[in-house]
């Protein structure tokens, strides 16, 4: 699986932005799809996964009720919509697949990485 993430850039707080993921190479809706964040001098930390159904999705408590994880299987394209957005926000947004059920909060759990999108919120 080949991820491509893109819709980053610069907002102001309070601003949104959509950042989208396409995945390409093997069959999508079999892999379970998450967000993760990297901000300078800080480890790599999930944002929200969501199962390849579409039916359960999982969200940091930091994003809880500004973030939407959503999916696209027929574009083959994981989506998360960011409003209110925060100066906190502000990291490289990568995204990732996991073939495994359990464990979506945890970097380890995925195979596939994005390239990683880079996302400024000024305040």
């Amino acid at each position: 699986v080949q991820l491509q993430a893109s819709g980053g850039g610069l907002v102001q707080a309070g601003g949104s932005l959509r950042l989208s993921c396409v995945a390409s190479g093997r069959t999508f809706t079999n892999y379970n799809m998450g967000w993760f964040r990297q901000a300078p001098g800080k480890e790599r930390e999930f944002v929200a996964a969501i199962r390849w159904s579409g039916d359960s999705t999982y969200y940091a408590d930091s994003v809880k009720g500004r973030f939407t994880i959503s999916g696209d299987n027929a574009k083959n394209t994981v989506y998360l919509q960011m409003n209110s957005l925060k100066p906190e926000d502000t990291a490289v947004y990568y995204c990732a697949a996991a073939k495994g059920r359990y464990g979506l909060g945890y970097a380890g759990m995925y195979d596939y990485w994005g390239q990683g999108t880079q996302v400024t919120v000024s305040s």
